[in-house]
């Protein structure tokens, strides 16, 4: 019988909407689940479930335990309960992806990613928005991170790219170098993105082909998107292709997300659920080391958290 085969089910939390206050859009807390029709399949769910009770016995996360046996997933009082339990060091979220029991094959099913609005992404994003989705205590705490990640600005023959990019980057104030390459959804966003040399409009949800030869980056960032990748397994092997040997790949997000069109497997769970699956997107893509997760959340419990995954692919032999 398959690892899969052995694990229990997780039910969505059917809570409340919490919109988020950062700009004009309608934004929702991921880690509330959605009172809405969802199709993540039972062999993820019960491979969420193992992974989540393996941290509980790691861990001993105290209250965030509550949080984890009520389907890693719900608000009171309009916190997180994993925002609430960020006392803990290291924090549930870091501690996801420590010693993974992986499934022998990729554990997602095709409706995993299905998500609330099917409808035509291009007409979703063909209005700008030149508004932030995460507050600016979130912002800044990314930053900061990028400030100790990225290399040094203008490193000669450094190229970056900022996939799922928008009018802003969130990298150090007056940070350049050769190549910062943005593909996203808009171009009128893209153009306003004063850190890019160039820009690709591209639905990767359409065609997840990465339009770069072999080895062209150093660092592939990509902020609060992640969760809307339809076909995330095909875009992070195509990740793996274009980075060069030792590149870094960093996947960052928050709790926030558009709600209609984020996977189901996003909207039915939480923070450290998140860290889970983002992981696997590396695991399961191949070329990359074991991911890791850190949290970076700036004010736990009293402003949008932040995480970021991040691997780096393997060194020629």
């Amino acid at each position: 019988m398959s690892k899969t085969a052995n694990f229990l089910s997780l039910r969505s939390n059917p809570l409340p909407p919490i919109f988020s206050s950062t700009g004009n859009s309608p934004f929702l807390r991921a880690s509330s689940a959605l009172n809405l029709p969802t199709a993540a399949s039972k062999p993820f769910h019960r491979w969420i479930r193992a992974s989540s009770r393996r941290r509980l016995v790691l861990g001993g996360f105290g209250g965030a335990s509550l949080w984890m046996n009520n389907n890693m997933a719900g608000n009171f009082g309009g916190k997180s309960l994993i925002a609430s339990a960020r006392q803990t060091n290291p924090s549930p979220v870091e501690q996801a992806l420590n010693k993974v029991d992986w499934p022998e094959t990729f554990p997602f099913k095709e409706e995993d990613f299905q998500r609330f609005d099917e409808s035509s992404d291009s007409t979703f994003y063909e209005a700008p928005r030149f508004v932030t989705h995460i507050d600016d205590p979130a912002i800044a705490a990314l930053t900061k991170y990028y400030s100790k990640v990225l290399p040094q600005s203008d490193t000669p023959g450094v190229s970056i790219l900022d996939m799922c990019s928008s009018w802003v980057s969130h990298y150090p104030q007056g940070y350049r170098q050769e190549r910062i390459v943005g593909m996203g959804m808009n171009e009128e966003e893209l153009k306003r993105n004063p850190v890019l040399t160039e820009y690709i409009v591209q639905d990767l949800n359409l065609n997840p082909k990465l339009p770069f030869e072999d080895n062209s980056f150093q660092v592939i960032t990509n902020v609060v998107s992640v969760d809307y990748l339809t076909k995330p397994l095909e875009v992070f092997k195509e990740m793996n292709r274009i980075l060069k040997p030792g590149g870094l790949a960093l996947m960052s997000f928050s709790n926030r997300c558009f709600f209609t069109k984020a996977i189901s497997i996003w909207t039915s769970t939480g923070d450290a659920d998140h860290a889970l699956i983002v992981g696997s997107y590396f695991h399961y893509a191949g070329g990359f080391e074991a991911p890791q997760a850190v949290d970076i959340s700036p004010n736990p419990g009293r402003s949008d958290p932040m995480y970021v995954v991040y691997s780096r692919k393997l060194s020629m032999a």
